[in-house]
Formats: structure tokens, C-alpha cells, sequence
């Protein structure tokens, strides 16, 4: 009598009480560190110019200098300055001024008019930035100028740069992953033919998304052309740069990865002394740990983690993060595999990567906190911007996955409990003996009724047909017997220990290898006949030897399909995987956006700035010593920073009416740069107001503001007075 265990589906009462452990554990840390936040950048930002934003200078400058927050990478034509024509009136050589300033020389003999100041630099983050801003000489203009729309890193050849980091990260995991499922949890793994394509696809796909991202670098920081791509002058300026070295020292480090695959599914896999093997086995963890911390480092050196706040201590906290991630995900991917394409895989091997996934996820928790209070910064910054938006998705999706995973650890801890501790491929292994010994005695019942039937009548010779397979009755009986036995053998070798690997034909020691009835006895090859016996003879071995290969694949999957667990875990793994596909994608598109904390604290200088600079007002008392010659003037400067803006002049007499004065004047002059006096003729708008637009500030600084007031054809005063503007 067969009897199957109950299928018992998870708790979900304890996953949701794990589940908000989990997030108020996450919220509680992330707290913490973000309430002790301090400032740093990430991106690099234009923070000054000179000549300045929208100023307006006397005399053309000898060069135009551009400031910055952090270190840029910076060759010949990085920086463009344009005449109102359109044309060139830079020479093309940018220098390093230092304390992150670098400047380009203007060509002698410039006119009157506005000039574009247009830079695409790379920072020292590895992302391309980009941006322009006007100053004049003598007055502003119109232009002729027109800057592509195309934003820096967009388009196609943005698209394809982003592809192959996401293939890269992809590839890494994979490889990375699925070689220490081998090691650490599933070593009779290193024979398995799925697990193996699946390794060495991972390193084509990382070596091929290393080789693109080399290759598009050029035009993904500069032109934007795909052609450029294939520029060796612009890949010889790639190389020179730390983004150009880490991918070279990726591609070295590749060629030792594809060593050491070479050796876990060659020369690992055939040892058969197990100490040989275990000696072997750490050789391989070792070097193999090696390249794997050399290949994530070729990442964490340059892009985020190398530059901002504590980046000695953020890079290794970075390379254990996309380690913890690559052993947790690439496990994942490989346990999937095998559970589909493998099914004798070991219940002990379910286990071993339970645990590890385990521990990677506290690793992954631990670093991401740290990284989140490092990019991020503020509560603020992780609601309001971008990639605080994207650290939200990516947290959402990492509890899901922690969701999914304990599901697929309960589904773990049945199948270990299953059949009083038996292995899940013996238990179901189990479950089909009992089916073969069923279909062996129906088989025996249907024999001596036949037998019976045959005492009553003769029975009639058929001629064997080895063109039609058909052949006499008594044979077809023993192909029957044989068929069962062979099921009943198998499912009994699978109870007692005995598995053969059904991608690679490999029987374990102390096992039983499906397709062979005893010692000695082998496959016939199809059409190669065997000496001393007729063709017909070899033509029906190779039709039993199919027949034998299909009974083989209808076993294997009859012992999956009996395992009373198995199925459970394989759904459990299969939304894991799916999960993390679109965790990869998260992860990848946050490596490509600027860092929370750069952007509120640029929004918060930029408003700084704007409340220091906002209008000047001044109260200025005159007296011209002639008959109602007194009152006050004030003046509002709007909105009194560096560019175009609006003046207004308002005049009282004593008692507050409004005064009508003949003539107004007021004068700008900054003593510091030698800049002035500039005039301002404003014009009246009626009784005691006048107004002046346009008015230009070239420069932020201590100006000098020189009213001059008249009130009648001799009595005339000027005043003047400090004030701070942009």
C-alpha cells in the first residue's frame, strides 16, 4: 500500500511576524545612521566659474576657469567657449589650476557680446557630467549658439552602456554564485552538465559586458556616437583613466577565472580520493576567493564607494556587498537549475545553501545600511530624491525576496524531515519502487492468465522482424520483465544511497548506474556491428538501448514527481529568482544615479545662495543745502544677484509724500576687482518712482552704491553706500 506524506504549506502567520521584524530591525538602523548623518559628495558639481555665471565683464579675460566639488577627469575640449557667432574662442587646451579648478585660454581679440561656456567632464565616480552657462563682454547679446538636447550618457549609446553593466553585474553573479553552490554546498554538483553551462555562460556574458563597456566607454563619456566606439585614440584615453584600468584589470582576472572553472569542472570533478578531493577543494576556495574579491574590486575602485566620505573603509564594505549578493542570488539561480534539471540533487545540499543565504543576507543588510547612510544622508533625501526613491524600491524588493526565501527554507526543513531523515530523491525513489513492484505483479497476473489461455489454444509462430521490431509473443514478455526490473532496480538502488547522474551518465561510488543490468554489460552502439553477431542482433540492441534511455528519463522524472516537497521548493526558488532579476536591475540603474546626499546638499547651497543674494534694499537720507532740498531715497535692487536685474528708486520728502525730484542717478563700482563705476540712468515712472532694467552685476562682491540726487538746476548731492550683492 503506497502512502504519501501530507503536503503542509507554509506558515504564514510566522512569515509575517518575520517580515516585521525584519522592517522594523531596517527602519530602526537606518535611523539611526541617517539622524548622525554628516555632509559629503559623491558626484562632482560645477560649484564656481570665473568669469561668473551671467556676468558681465569690462574687458575680455584671458582665460575662463571652472570650479568644481571633486576631482574630474578633463582632456583637450572638454571645455568650449563659443562667441555670439557659434564659433571657437577657446584654444583648446584645458590645464589643471589646482584645488579642483581647471582652466582653458580664450583667444586673443575677442568682441563685445555674450559667450557660452559649454564642459563635459568625467568624475572621479566614473559618470559623465555635463553642463553651460553665459558671460559677457562689454553688454549682453543674442547668440547664435544651440546646445544638443541629448543629455550626457543618454541615447543609444547610453542605453547600450547601461545594458552591459546590468549583463556584467548579471555575469558576476552567476559565475560567482554558482561556483560556490559547488564548493560549499553541492560538490557531486562539479559533474552535473546544466551546472557547469550555467557557470561558463555566466563568464562569457561577463567577459563579453566587460569588453562592451571598455569599448562604448569613449563615446558613453564623450560624443555619443556608436562609431566612436571603435576609435583606438579615444580607447587609448579610456585606458588612461581609473574606469579604463579596472575594466583591463577585470578582463586579466577573467582569464584567471576561466582557470579556475577549468579546474573545478575538470580536474576537481574526476579526483576520487577523498582526500585528494578535499585538499583540491580548498586550493580551489582560496584562489577562487581571490579573483572574486579582484573582480568586485574592479567596481568598487571606481564608481561610488571611491570617492565621498570614508572611502578606504567604503570600498572593502562595497566588495563584501556585492560579494554577499553574488553568493545569495548566484546560489539561488543554481539551486533553480538543479531542482529542475538535476533532480537526484542532495537534500544536504539544500540545506548548505539555506545557511548561506542565510549568512549573505546579514552580510547584505549590514553593508547596505552603511552604504544607505553614506549615499543617502537624511530622511529628507530619501523620500525626495531619485535615488532615494530607488534605495526604497530596492529595500521593498530585499524584504520580498527575505519573504521568499524563508519560505523556501521551511520547504527545507520538510524535506530533511521527510521519510524519518531520508534524502528526498530516496524517499520518492522509495514511492516508485512500490509503483515497479505494483506493475510487476500485474505483469506476473496477466503472464499465468495467459499461460492459461494457451493450454486451450496452440499458439501460432510469428518470425522475429527486425525491420518492424516485432517479434514473438515470449519475447515481447521478457522486454516486459526486463523493463520492470530495471524500474524496480533503479528505484531500490536511488532508496539505498545509489544515484547516477542523469546529465552526465556518472554513477557515484557504491551506486547503481541506470542502463546497465550487471557487470560487464554495456550499450551497443547504433550501427556499428559487433563481431560474431548477426546485424539484426546489433539493430535490436540499439532499439533496447532507446528504449532503455527512455525508461531511464521517465524514472528520473517519476522519482521528482513523487517527492512530496520538491515541487514546493522549486516554486519557492523559482519567485526568488524572479525577485532578484528585477533586484539586479534596481541595483544597477542606483550605481547610474547621483547619490541623495549630493543632490540635497546642491539644492540647499543653491537656496542659500539665493536667500544671501535675494533683493537689496537701501534707505539713503540726502540733504542738497537748497530750499526743499531734503528727503530720503530707496533703492530696491531685484533680485539682487550676479546678471540681469531690476532697479527701482523711490523718493519721499520729510513728511512721507512723494518727492518729484529733476534727476536721478546711481552708480555701481566694485573697488576689489577694479570693476566701475557702472551707470544706471533709470528712467521716471511717475511721481517720486523710477526704474532701471537689465541692470548687470557682473561679479558677486562688496559694491559701492553711489546715488546722485538733484533738486533744483544747482543743488545736487551724491551719496553712496556698501552693500553685498550675489
Amino acid at each position: 500500500m503506497r502512502t504519501t506524506a501530507p503536503r503542509p504549506g507554509p506558515d504564514l502567520a510566522g512569515l509575517g511576524r518575520l517580515l516585521l521584524v525584519v522592517v522594523a530591525l531596517f527602519a530602526a538602523v537606518l535611523g539611526a545612521v541617517l539622524a548622525t548623518a554628516a555632509p559629503a559628495g559623491a558626484h562632482a558639481a560645477l560649484t564656481g566659474s570665473d568669469p561668473q555665471r551671467g556676468a558681465v565683464v569690462a574687458k575680455a579675460p584671458d582665460q575662463v576657469s571652472l570650479t568644481f566639488s571633486e576631482k574630474v577627469a578633463m582632456a583637450d575640449g572638454s571645455v568650449r567657449v563659443l562667441d555670439p557667432a557659434g564659433k571657437r574662442a577657446d584654444t583648446g587646451s584645458t590645464s589643471d589650476l589646482g584645488s579642483n579648478t581647471y582652466g582653458v585660454k580664450l583667444k586673443p581679440g575677442l568682441p563685445d557680446g555674450t559667450f557660452t561656456v559649454a564642459y563635459q567632464v568625467v568624475s572621479a565616480d566614473s559618470h559623465p557630467i555635463a553642463g553651460a552657462f553665459t558671460f559677457s563682454i562689454g553688454a549682453p547679446s543674442d547668440t547664435k549658439v544651440v546646445l544638443p538636447d541629448q543629455e550626457v550618457g543618454g541615447g543609444l549609446v547610453g542605453t547600450l552602456y547601461d545594458t552591459a553593466r546590468y549583463l556584467a553585474y548579471a555575469g558576476f553573479i552567476v559565475v560567482v554564485g554558482g561556483a560556490a553552490f559547488v564548493l560549499g554546498c553541492w560538490p557531486r554538483g562539479a559533474g552535473v552538465r546544466p551546472l557547469q553551462r550555467l557557470v561558463v555562460a555566466g563568464w562569457l556574458v561577463l567577459t563579453g559586458a566587460t569588453l562592451a563597456t571598455l569599448l562604448l566607454r569613449a563615446p558613453y563619456t564623450g560624443s555619443g556616437k556608436l562609431a566612436d566606439a571603435f576609435d583606438l585614440a579615444g580607447l587609448g584615453d579610456v585606458l588612461q583613466t581609473k574606469t579604463g584600468a579596472a575594466l583591463v584589470s577585470r578582463l586579466l582576472l577573467l582569464a584567471a577565472a576561466a582557470l579556475f572553472i577549468a579546474v573545478l569542472f575538470g580536474a576537481y570533478d574526476k579526483r576520487e580520493d577523498p582526500k585528494e578531493k578535499r585538499d583540491l577543494a580548498f586550493g580551489l576556495a582560496v584562489g577562487g576567493g581571490v579573483v572574486a574579491l579582484g573582480i568586485a574590486a574592479t567596481w568598487a575602485l571606481a564608481e561610488h564607494a571611491s570617492t565621498g566620505i570614508q572611502a578606504g573603509l567604503a570600498m572593502p564594505v562595497d566588495v563584501l556587498h556585492l560579494l554577499a549578493v553574488a553568493v545569495w542570488l548566484g546560489g539561488v539561480g543554481a539551486l533553480l537549475l538543479c531542482l529542475y534539471r538535476a533532480p537526484l540533487v542532495d537534500a544536504r545540499a539544500v540545506r548548505r545553501f539555506s545557511r548561506v543565504a542565510f549568512a549573505s543576507v546579514v552580510v547584505l543588510t549590514v553593508t547596505g545600511l552603511y552604504q544607505s547612510w553614506r549615499q543617502v544622508g537624511s530622511w529628507t533625501a530619501l523620500v525626495e530624491t531619485d535615488y532615494g526613491q530607488l534605495l526604497l524600491v530596492k529595500v521593498a524588493l530585499v524584504v520580498v525576496l527575505v519573504g521568499i526565501a524563508s519560505v523556501s527554507r521551511r520547504w527545507t526543513g520538510r524535506i530533511a524531515a521527510e521519510a524519518g531523515g531520508l534524502a528526498p530523491e530516496a524517499a520518492a525513489a522509495a514511492v516508485v519502487e512500490q509503483r515497479g513492484r505494483a506493475a510487476a505483479t500485474s505483469t506476473a497476473a496477466t503472464k499465468t492468465t495467459s499461460k492459461a489461455t494457451s493450454k486451450k489454444k496452440k499458439p501460432v509462430a510469428v518470425a522475429h522482424s527486425s525491420r518492424t521490431g516485432s517479434g514473438a509473443s515470449a519475447t515481447t514478455d521478457k522486454v516486459t520483465d526486463k523493463a520492470t526490473d530495471k524500474a524496480t532496480g533503479g528505484a531500490t538502488g536511488a532508496a539505498t544511497g545509489g544515484t547516477a547522474d542523469a546529465d552526465t551518465g556518472k554513477t557515484q561510488p557504491g551506486k547503481t548506474e541506470p542502463g546497465k543490468t550487471g557487470p560487464g554489460k554495456g550499450k551497443a552502439e547504433p550501427g556499428k556491428p559487433t563481431p560474431g553477431k548477426p546485424a539484426g542482433d546489433d539493430k535490436r540492441a540499439a532499439q533496447l538501448a532507446r528504449q532503455r534511455a527512455a525508461m531511464d528519463a521517465a524514472r528520473e522524472k517519476r522519482v521528482r514527481d513523487a517527492d512530496p516537497h520538491r515541487s514546493g521548493l522549486r516554486r519557492s526558488v523559482l519567485a526568488e529568482a524572479g525577485v532578484a532579476v528585477v533586484l539586479l536591475a534596481v541595483t544597477t540603474a542606483l550605481t547610474t544615479t547621483e547619490p541623495g546626499r549630493t543632490v540635497e546638499e546642491t539644492e540647499n547651497t543653491a537656496s542659500s545662495a539665493q536667500r544671501a543674494a535675494g533683493p537689496v534694499k537701501l534707505k539713503v537720507p540726502f540733504d542738497t543745502g537748497g530750499r526743499d532740498g531734503k528727503g530720503t531715497v530707496r533703492l530696491e535692487l531685484t533680485p539682487g544677484r550676479i546678471g540681469s536685474n531690476d532697479l527701482h528708486v523711490y523718493a519721499n520728502r520729510p513728511n512721507g509724500s512723494a518727492f518729484d525730484l529733476p534727476e536721478v542717478k546711481v552708480a555701481f563700482t566694485l573697488a576689489a576687482k577694479d570693476l566701475g563705476p557702472l551707470p544706471v540712468a533709470p528712467d521716471r515712472i511717475a511721481t517720486g518712482h523710477w526704474s532701471a532694467t537689465g541692470v548687470q552685476v557682473p561679479m558677486a562682491g562688496k559694491w559701492k552704491v553711489a546715488v546722485t540726487v538733484r533738486t533744483s538746476d544747482i543743488d545736487q548731492v551724491t551719496l553712496d553706500k556698501n552693500v553685498q550683492i550675489g
